[in-house]
């Protein structure tokens, strides 16, 4: 199936993979990227996207990051050891066949998740400016493996708006409040 050129929010879930506090002295750019899925989270709430929240290994990896965390409630993030999210014990898209991905690191959970969501016939986009790794090589490795593969790679402002559609409504003030 190829790719649909936006997304669209009777369709896409949003997946948060492993935006854990441990990351946050090694990781590229951390303190943004919590912020754009923080942003994202927020967006995907008053869309009223499911959303799926992983966090690898937490005993040693620490919980999900404040950022992001503050806006999960009534979401329970589900905790793995695999390194792909959709082997985890938990993890459900609610019927939907696209997914919006962002997380931590893009070479390795994020790529593998976004592969075996692929596999299983799942639209995957993936906002750029929302994972990051340890170096910006591995960032853009993890990217561009996805992309290859047949994600498409976006940005939280692109999928916000994308999954808005339209301006004029409350929905649009609140989303655009989020990206200024």
């Amino acid at each position: 199936m190829a790719p649909a050129r936006v997304l669209d929010r009777g369709r896409a879930a949003l997946v948060v993979v492993d935006v854990q506090e441990a990351f946050r002295p090694a990781v590229l750019d951390f303190d943004q990227v919590a912020a754009s899925v923080g942003a994202l989270v927020r967006g995907a709430r008053i869309l009223g996207l499911p959303v799926v929240v992983t966090q690898q290994y937490p005993k040693g990896l620490g919980s999900t990051v404040p950022e992001v965390a503050e806006h999960l409630e009534g979401i329970e993030p589900i905790d793995k050891v695999s390194f792909s999210a959709v082997v985890a014990d938990g993890f459900d898209l609610e019927g939907r066949d696209q997914v919006l991905m962002c997380g931590i690191e893009s070479h390795v959970c994020v790529s593998q998740t976004a592969h075996d969501l692929l596999d299983r016939g799942v639209e995957v986009h993936v906002a750029r400016d929302a994972v990051s790794s340890r170096t910006e090589q591995n960032r853009e490795l993890g990217l561009h493996k996805m992309e290859g593969s047949g994600a498409v790679v976006t940005s939280v402002e692109t999928a916000l708006f994308e999954l808005l559609g339209a301006a004029g409504t409350e929905e649009f003030k609140q989303v655009q409040g989020l990206v200024k």
